[in-house]
C-alpha cells in the first residue's frame, strides 16, 4: 500500500466495533498512501489528503492481499477465521492491481480518520508508553516506571501506559527468559533483573518479527501464510510440559483474566 494510490474503497457494512467516519470511503478513495507505520497495536497510514487512516485489528481482524494471481488461502488454525467472505468488511483497490481486504469475524477491529499532523492528540495514543524496540525502552526506563508499583510485573508490562504494544504471549516469554516470576511486584524487582528484562523483551519481539509472528488461533500474514514463532515458545501454552531449562512442569495461572505460563523453579 505504501507509495500507492487507493483507487477505490468499498465498505460492506456501516460499522465495525465503531461506525465508520462520515464519508469514509469518499475521503480516502483517490488518496496516496504516503507512509504506513504503527503505534502500539494500531496501524497508521498517512494519506496525501492530510489525514491519517488509523486501523486496529481487534481480536480476529486480518488483512489479506491479493493481486492478479488467485488469493492464497490461510493455513490450518486452532480456530478457523478469515476465510469466510461474509466477514470481508472493507476492500481497498490499490494502484497496481492489488486488493487489500479487511476480514473480521468478531468485528472488534475498527478504522478511523484523524489529521495526520495531530496524531499525538489521537485519544488512542494518549498516555502510551515507549515502543518495546525503541531507544526509549531500557532498564533505566523500567526502573523509573516500576518505582513504587504494587502490581504484578506481568500486569505492569501489559499496561500500555508502561510499554506500548506488548501482548500477553510475549510478556510471558520475556519474563521466563529474564528469570522473573510473573507474580512478583513490579516495584520490588532489582535493577540488574530489570536490565535483563529490557533485553529479553527486545529479543522476544525481534525474534517474533523475524519468524513472521505467532499463529495461535487467528493470525496469518497478508498472503495467508502462518507465523512460526509459536514453535519457539518456551513456556506459553505449555502447562504441564517440562521446562526447557530445569525439566520441571510449566505452570499456568490466570492474572487479570489472562493466562500466564511460567516455571516456578526458574522464575523467582
Amino acid at each position: 500500500m505504501e507509495g500507492k494510490r487507493i483507487l477505490h474503497v468499498e465498505t460492506r457494512r456501516k460499522d465495525l466495533r465503531f461506525p465508520f467516519p462520515a464519508n469514509f470511503a469518499e475521503r480516502i478513495s483517490g488518496a496516496r498512501m504516503n507512509h504506513l507505520g504503527r503505534r502500539a497495536k494500531y496501524l497508521v497510514g498517512e494519506l496525501s489528503t492530510g489525514e491519517a487512516l488509523i486501523m486496529h485489528l481487534g481480536m480476529t481482524g486480518r488483512f489479506t492481499v491479493s493481486g492478479p494471481k488467485p488469493k492464497k488461502k490461510p493455513g490450518k488454525f486452532r480456530h478457523q477465521a478469515g476465510e469466510d467472505e461474509k466477514h470481508d468488511h472493507v476492500v481497498f483497490e490499490m494502484q497496481g492491481g492489488a486488493k487489500v481486504v479487511f476480514n473480521d469475524a468478531r468485528r472488534f477491529g475498527f478504522m478511523e480518520l484523524w489529521p495526520a499532523g495531530e496524531l499525538e492528540s489521537y485519544p488512542g495514543f494518549d498516555g502510551l508508553g515507549p515502543e518495546p524496540i525503541s531507544n526509549e525502552f531500557s532498564s533505566a526506563y523500567l526502573e523509573e516506571a516500576f518505582e513504587g508499583k504494587k502490581t504484578p510485573v506481568k500486569s505492569a508490562l501489559l499496561d500500555q501506559r508502561v510499554v506500548a504494544g506488548l501482548g500477553n504471549i510475549y510478556v510471558s516469554e520475556a519474563l521466563f527468559r529474564a528469570g522473573i516470576n510473573p507474580k512478583k511486584l513490579a516495584g520490588a524487582i532489582k535493577p540488574d533483573k530489570l536490565g535483563r528484562l529490557a533485553v529479553e523483551v527486545r529479543n522476544v519481539i525481534n525474534e517474533a518479527i523475524k519468524a513472521g509472528g505467532s499463529t495461535i488461533s487467528d493470525f496469518a500474514t497478508t498472503d495467508g501464510e502462518l507465523g512460526y514463532f509459536q514453535h519457539r515458545f518456551r513456556v506459553y501454552d505449555k502447562a504441564g510440559k517440562p521446562c526447557p531449562t530445569c525439566a520441571k512442569p510449566i505452570k499456568r495461572m490466570v492474572q487479570a483474566g489472562r493466562s500466564t505460563f511460567y516455571c516456578a523453579s526458574c522464575q523467582k
